[in-house]
């Protein structure tokens, strides 16, 4: 892997998961450019977060989406997940898995690579779920695709939305200042949302110099909505992982050198 050589890299990524990736890009000499896209805040319903949380005997199966899934389900019901003998655990992706065993809780299902919803649809443990009851613990506003196949598929889905995402407060004039010198080289993104935001909080007049530059997602799905949206060189990382954006990064990177 080489080195950045000082090139810097827009960071994209809620502030409190964005460290790592900014440390990962320091570490091979590039800039991390902290502009967070996206918050994340706690669910609007404490108490009934917690009135589901109570009842998971009644479910076959609880899939936490991510691990801000796992983290705001704790804190919403005082640290705790009750552990129920009959339930299943899925865990989409490894971060959201070592979210939930840091607290404790056993996983009895992780998808294999690129760790998303497909991937979980596509194991076998997700196929015949004729009269199971499924408990999905997400942010509010996510994708329906997971719950809408464990339907067709005969299960009884139900969602726990346990917090919600709002585009913070950031001031772009670093941004701003970088992309009117064209001192900016790489934008990561890690959803679709992050990346929808990224144009809210920018003037379009600094659209076009955004579209041009090596953008980095994680999925074919946000390469997808990028390319509709007007960015011009996309790349898809191998997985989630900050290892691989930085990987794709340096790839990038030796691209426009």
């Amino acid at each position: 892997m080489t080195g950045l050589n000082g090139a810097r890299v827009l960071v994209t990524r809620p502030a409190h998961q964005a460290e790592n990736l900014c440390r990962l890009i320091e570490q091979q000499g590039g800039i991390a450019v902290r502009f967070p896209t996206l918050a994340i805040a706690d669910g609007d319903n404490r108490l009934a977060i917690q009135k589901t949380l109570s009842g998971l005997d009644l479910f076959h199966w609880l899939i936490f989406i991510s691990s801000n899934a796992v983290n705001f389900a704790l804190k919403a019901n005082d640290g705790k997940i009750p552990q129920v003998k009959a339930r299943h655990i899925a865990a989409i992706g490894k971060a959201t898995a070592n979210a939930l065993v840091t607290a404790a809780i056993p996983v009895d299902l992780i998808p294999e690579q690129p760790y998303n919803s497909e991937a979980l649809l596509a194991a076998p443990a997700m196929q015949a779920l004729q009269g199971q009851r499924i408990l999905i613990v997400r942010g509010e506003g996510g994708r329906d695709e997971l719950a809408d196949t464990l339907r067709e598929r005969g299960a009884d889905v139900q969602y726990l939305n346990v917090y919600k995402r709002i585009i913070p407060s950031t001031n772009n004039a670093h941004v701003s200042a970088l992309l009117e010198q064209h001192q900016l080289d790489v934008i990561t993104a890690t959803s679709g949302e992050v990346l929808q935001n990224l144009l809210i909080m920018l003037d379009v007049a600094h659209h076009q110099p955004l579209f041009s530059l090596p953008l980095i997602v994680v999925s074919d799905r946000i390469k997808q909505l990028a390319t509709e949206l007007g960015f011009k060189r996309i790349a898809v990382a191998d997985s989630p992982s900050d290892e691989a954006i930085l990987q794709t990064v340096n790839q990038s990177n030796r691209g426009i050198a």
